[in-house]
């Protein structure tokens, strides 16, 4: 489908619409699953043609595969941008990314609090490989410009971030970047392309975990990572090489998935937004961070670049891992697990979800309290979300002498 027909439609139509048109087969209205590992060629110069990419087609999985390319192609036609690529994880894409662009001696300034794989690239991997790591604080703009000012190769962002709900102004950040050269990569999982379009904001590089709110159904892994055809023909050449290819498999449950992504967002932040105001009311809770409340610190940043605040926010209890224990087992309407954007509501200590990997020291200076319960709001009823949470929380107040004062 020429893509000009997606130049005056809404994302839900992009969503439901885009990159499939080429890869039906046999007058299906689905795009297929191609599981063939290899393709075959009786002309052995056409072969050629189309392995040296001189020419469209496929010659082997690793490279190409029509179920994935039909998955690229919708993300970017989403994202507005030139080419995609698609991972067998996010972390894939993410640390793929980086090391197609970083060499030793080159420096990244990021953020503390971005997502705990993502913290240990910067904080283990990277300085492994002669590269020089600077996380700066994520609110503080002014911190990260005077590191940027420095010079660096990779300016590094994730907003809102996993799982303190943090917020950077982007279109500053990534003017600061490109005054020093920098190549600017935003991690924009959380916001998706529904409420945040980072490349016109003067980002280089978008990376998404397609595991999350892309898919919406927690049974597919994947990573798709957009940008420019200059950037992306490097992105995928060192994907080729090293190996983390998209299975087909995951491609179609991801494609599926988003074809109700602009509705199963609209009704998540729907609910996250009222079990927020429910939460600020909570005298067992110390913190409530999520985008949209007015309190939030960086409400108008998120006011300006967002088109609505996302389904994901999180809370810290009072007493720590003891009310969270209590609060967790009761609820009914809710998975406890390491995963987020799915249909199904999903709660989580950072402790087990976000930044498993880091010790309690370490979560601490990222300033990710012992407390804080991430929640990934599901499309179930708003009104029995709160009903839930409300029950599981007159069962800790009744039963456990948590201090309110």
């Amino acid at each position: 489908m020429d893509e000009n027909n997606f130049k005056d439609v809404q994302d839900g139509t992009k969503a439901v619409w885009a990159g499939e048109k080429e890869s039906l087969a046999y007058n299906a209205t689905q795009v297929p699953v191609v599981l063939s590992v290899a393709y075959n060629y009786d002309d052995v110069d056409e072969w050629q043609e189309v392995a040296l990419g001189n020419k469209p087609g496929y010659t082997y999985n690793r490279m190409a595969n029509p179920t994935v390319q039909a998955l690229e192609e919708k993300l970017r036609i989403l994202e507005g941008a030139e080419e995609a690529v698609g991972f067998s994880s996010g972390m894939a894409a993410i640390s793929s990314t980086l090391y197609t662009f970083l060499r030793p001696g080159d420096r990244v300034v990021s953020v503390k609090d971005t997502y705990g794989g993502t913290n240990k690239i910067f904080t283990e991997f990277l300085p492994n490989l002669d590269v020089d790591v600077t996380l700066c604080n994520t609110g503080n703009h002014k911190e990260i410009e005077a590191e940027v000012a420095k010079g660096c190769k990779v300016l590094y962002l994730e907003s809102p971030t996993n799982p303190t709900m943090k917020v950077t102004d982007i279109e500053r950040l990534a003017r600061v970047g490109k005054s020093v050269g920098a190549l600017v990569i935003i991690d924009n999982t959380f916001a998706t392309p529904i409420n945040q379009n980072p490349l016109q904001l003067g980002v280089d590089i978008v990376v998404h975990s397609a595991t999350k709110f892309l898919s919406g159904h927690a049974d597919a892994l994947g990573g798709i990572v957009c940008g420019s055809e200059k950037l992306m023909k490097k992105v995928y050449h060192f994907r080729e090489i090293n190996g983390a290819t998209m299975d087909p498999w995951s491609a179609y449950l991801i494609l599926r998935g988003m074809k109700t992504l602009k509705l199963r967002v609209r009704q998540q932040e729907k609910s996250a937004m009222e079990i927020a105001k429910y939460l600020q009311k909570k005298k067992l809770v110390d913190a409530v961070y999520y985008p949209g409340l007015e309190a939030h610190p960086h409400h108008d940043i998120a006011k300006k670049q967002m088109r609505g605040f996302g389904g994901i926010l999180s809370f810290v209890l009072k007493d720590e891992m003891k009310a969270i224990k209590i609060l967790l087992s009761k609820l009914k309407y809710a998975n406890k697990a390491g995963n987020l954007g799915a249909v199904e509501t999903i709660y989580g200590p950072a402790r087990t979800t976000s930044h498993v990997e880091c010790t309690i020291e370490e979560r601490k200076a990222l300033g990710i309290p012992e407390g804080l319960v991430r929640i990934s709001v599901g499309i179930e009823d708003t009104e029995d979300l709160i009903a839930d949470l409300e029950q599981a929380f007159s069962y800790l107040e009744s039963n456990y002498p948590v201090s309110c004062s």
